[in-house]
């Protein structure tokens, strides 16, 4: 990102945070960052999430950064959520270049906590309480909170204990984690193979099971 864009960038985080005052944090993610695991540029009322500049990406950023081939597109008013359980809605805009490539993220993250408290106490009153925090999106501090969140959804998306998980399962795992950019992160493969009790060659193993299975589908 350039000196013009990043400088755009910054009047617009500040203008949308000033707007919506500090319940609402604005990030800016530089997708052309030599150093991944380092994508926030710009950050506007980062209490909300504890992010600060020169932190790494959310979940969303680091597919973004694994689907450079498949630009992804906006997300708007999705659920997330924060370390300590406060309930945020977010938005997510990739910035593009003139070939369409995804060269950084707007993200707007909105704390709804108290208006989700008091909607699910109206809902319990008439019967139906729900539950919004299963649906929100973990956003991380670190890349390494990200890391472990992606390696806890890879086993949950098997189902089974790790003690329990045969090949197949774990080629899933791995494939999930692929797809989704882990291996972007510094040091993810030792990571990864110290909670599935594999080595590093089953890993590079199963990653091109996975990658072969995702060819033919």
């Amino acid at each position: 990102m350039d000196a013009q864009q990043r400088e755009f960038c910054q009047r617009v985080a500040r203008g949308i945070a000033t707007e919506f005052g500090p319940k609402c944090e604005v990030v800016v993610h530089d997708l052309e960052s030599a150093d991944p695991d380092h994508t926030v540029i710009i950050v506007e009322n980062g209490e909300v999430t504890g992010r600060k500049v020169g932190d790494g990406p959310s979940r969303v950023a680091l597919e973004a950064l694994r689907s450079k081939c498949n630009p992804p597109q906006d997300r708007i008013a999705y659920l997330t959520k924060t370390e300590d359980g406060r309930i945020l809605k977010s938005t997510t805009i990739f910035l593009r270049n003139q070939d369409g490539e995804a060269t950084g993220i707007l993200a707007i993250n909105y704390d709804i906590t108290l208006m989700v408290s008091a909607s699910q106490e109206l809902s319990a009153l008439a019967g139906d309480a729900g539950d919004t925090a299963k649906t929100a999106q973990f956003i991380p501090r670190s890349v390494s909170q990200l890391l472990d969140d992606l390696i806890e959804k890879s086993v949950e998306l098997v189902g089974k204990p790790v003690s329990l998980m045969g090949r197949d399962d774990k080629v899933r795992a791995v494939g999930f984690l692929d797809n989704a950019g882990a291996f972007l992160i510094t040091r993810a493969g030792q990571r990864v193979c110290d909670r599935f009790g594999i080595s590093k060659f089953t890993l590079y193993s199963y990653l091109d099971a996975a990658r072969q299975q995702a060819q033919g589908a």
